[in-house]
Parts: structure tokens; sequence; C-alpha cells
């Protein structure tokens, strides 16, 4: 097996990245730390050049080719945001690239590439998909495959994010929660903590329907696109064997809710990879209770994801109610209807009135309403209210 990248090579590649990547900051955030009962940090790498960390290891990787490899060019296959870094990264060196997608990558992910002066090619429904087109492409034009995260160099780029937060983070021992798709970063960063601060904990966190390392077999799509792999490399699996602390597992709801609280408190907009190390946070999957850092590792969401996953969010909170009542049909009953909900303090987004095709009595009709409340105490509270009034009331979301 190739050999693993050693502290040295972390530093090598902050030097290659002097200028190129950002040195991204680091918060703290009071309102997670009240929901999760310790102090929270908050490293927005969604704020990184091209939107991911990725630009770390790419970077790195295309900085190191020989003469003869960069006339060939480069391929590689991503989910998203390692082909947008592997682009610019090309770009910036003036060499062609060439980056292989699932045909379900978000569109703004694929048009980003493009933008960077990439061939971007369409191939299958996930990444393993597009890694066979991309190394079939390899063979047939002798460009250099550069991989998301088996690679010591991309290691290595991934690691300085780790080298910041050495720094970064207040003196004594914490936990950093990672996001871990094929284990690049979270590789990275941990072998950084090895060498310069051993008492901080690492914890990965993978998405339940893609969760390999957990022992989930994939059972399909997930918000968290960014870390849907089905099986990390076989670097990167023996770097998180050795270092690796924790490993936790968050699903789509408790990810959507994750992005929607650091939109409303944060004021940071991250995709679902990003959002799922505070999932694992407020959900309370990750042990102990001293300082934690979440590693926000992207904020690559394009607007009909983002409008999506908080609607999601939003009911799965309890913040968007959904329920449907029968009411008499004649004038007025409706209005009486809305009156009670404004009694309650609750905001009416949507109505609905059905009178065909459901099980009525003649002088029945059914209305859904979708309605915006302060969270599931209040969404309780105006179903009680509804049913006092004498309204038969069945809750959708």
């Amino acid at each position: 097996m190739r050999r693993p990248p050693g502290i040295a090579d972390l530093e090598d590649a902050r030097e290659r990245l002097a200028g190129t990547s950002r040195t991204t900051p680091v918060y703290e955030s009071h309102s997670i730390a009240g929901l999760t009962g310790r102090p929270v940090f908050l490293k927005a790498e969604n704020l990184q050049r091209t939107g991911s960390f990725k630009i770390r290891g790419a970077f790195n990787t295309i900085a190191q080719l020989t003469e003869a490899e960069q006339r060939a060019g480069v391929v590689t296959a991503s989910a998203g945001n390692h082909g947008q870094a592997v682009a610019w990264a090309a770009r910036h060196a003036g060499i062609p690239a060439t980056i292989v997608v699932p045909e379900t990558a978000p569109i703004s992910k694929v048009e980003a590439a493009r933008g960077y002066g990439a061939e971007v090619v369409l191939a299958g429904e996930g990444y393993d998909d597009a890694l066979a087109t991309a190394r079939d492409l390899e063979r047939t034009t002798g460009a250099t495959f550069v991989h998301a995260f088996d690679d010591p160099r991309v290691i290595a780029g991934q690691g300085t994010l780790g080298l910041e937060l050495v720094e970064q983070l207040p003196p004594g021992p914490a936990t950093v929660v990672v996001p871990v798709g094929g284990g690049g970063l979270v590789s990275g960063i941990a072998i950084a903590f090895a060498a310069r601060r051993p008492e901080l904990r690492v914890v990965g966190v993978q998405a339940a329907a893609c969760a390999p390392l957990a022992g989930h077999t994939p059972t399909g799509a997930t918000i968290a696109d960014g870390i849907a792999v089905k099986e990390p490399g076989e670097l990167t699996q023996a770097i998180i064997d050795e270092l690796i602390d924790e490993l936790v597992v968050v699903d789509d709801e408790e990810i959507s809710q994750a992005l929607v609280l650091l939109l409303e408190r944060a004021k940071l907009v991250v995709e679902g990879a990003g959002a799922a190390p505070v999932a694992a946070l407020v959900s309370g999957r990750v042990s102990g209770d001293g300082p934690a850092c979440a590693v926000l590792a992207g904020g690559n969401v394009d607007a009909t994801t983002l409008n999506s996953v908080i609607r999601h969010g939003l009911t799965s909170s309890g913040r968007h109610l959904v329920v449907s009542l029968l009411i008499p049909d004649r004038p007025g009953q409706l209005a009486r209807v809305v009156g009670l909900i404004a009694d309650h303090k609750a905001n009416v987004l949507v109505i609905e009135h059905h009178r065909e095709g459901r099980r009525l009595g003649v002088l029945e009709t059914e209305a859904e309403l979708t309605l915006e409340t302060r969270g599931e105490e209040h969404s309780q509270l105006v179903i009680r209210g509804l049913a006092e009034a004498g309204y038969t009331v069945r809750r959708l979301r």
C-alpha cells in the first residue's frame, strides 16, 4: 500500500497552498451551544475558495504533477465539490481537465466546474459510476487521474485544514466533528492532530443512507451528496482505523434541521454534507460534554435543493404544520377555521379545498392547511384548539 502522508507532507502542502486556499474562520456559536449543552465552534470551510475544502487537496496534487503529466491533463470523478476544485486548480495551472459527475449531481456544481473551463461528463447515478467512467478516460486519453480522497497528496492537502484548527481552537481538549465520505478530509485532520495536538478527539459523521464505515448498506439518495461514497479508499480506511476516535451516523431529517439552524442562527449557507457535523452534535450522537468544533466542509447547495431542504427542515422541526380537517360546506366555515388559527398566532401559508375524490358527507368539505408555527409545542397547541372547537383534525406532516 502507498505510504500515508506525514506531518512534513502537510506542512509542505500548506506552503504550496499559501495565497491560494483561504484560512477559513472559526466562529463560536452560543445558540448551538445552548442546544447541545457544550461549547460549540464552527469551522466555516463553506467560505473556502470553490465553496469547499476540496481545493486544498486538488491544488496540492496538481501542483506536484510533472511537465509530461501536465501536458496530458487531468481527469477525475466527483459528486461535485472535488470536480469544481480540480477544474479550478487545472485552470490555475493552465492544463486541460475532464470532470466526470453522476447524472444526479446538483446543477450548480456542474455549471461551476464548466465555468472554471473544464469539460464535464455526466455518467451514471452515483459516484461509483462516475469513477468507472473516469478510469476509462484515464486509460484512453493518458490523462492523470486525480482521486477525490485516496491519494497521499490529496490527504496532505486536506490536512492543512487540520493544521489551521491546531492554531485556531482554544488550548485544551476538544472534539472535532468531521463529515466522512471517502475519508480524505478526516484522515488529513487526524494526521495533523496526532502530530501537533493529540488531545483533540476526531469524530467522523456519515449520512444514514450511505454509511459504510458504520456497517450500513447504502440505501439510496441523501441530501448529503458530498459524502455519499459507498466505500472509503484503501489508504484512508487504514488511517481512519488507526486515528479516528468515534464514528456516528445522522439521518436526512437531522441534517435538514441542522442546515436550517445554520442558516437562521449562524447566517451560514451550508450544504447537506457540511451540516452533518452540526446534526450529530445537536442530536446528541457525539459523546462527551467538553468543547466541540463542527467542520462545515462545504457550502455548494443549489437554490432548488436549498428550497426543498428548508421546507423539509421546517416541517420536521414542527414549524411547518400540515393538517386536514372536515368542515361544513357552507359560507363562513372556512373563515371560522382561519380565525381560530389566527387566535393561536399561527400563520396560514396554503389552503386547499377538497370536495371530490374523498369519502365526504353530502354537506361536508375537507380543508388541507399548511401553517407556519413557532415549533412543535405551538403546533400541538393549534391542533388542540381546532379539536376543542369541534373539528376532526388529522395531522399530515
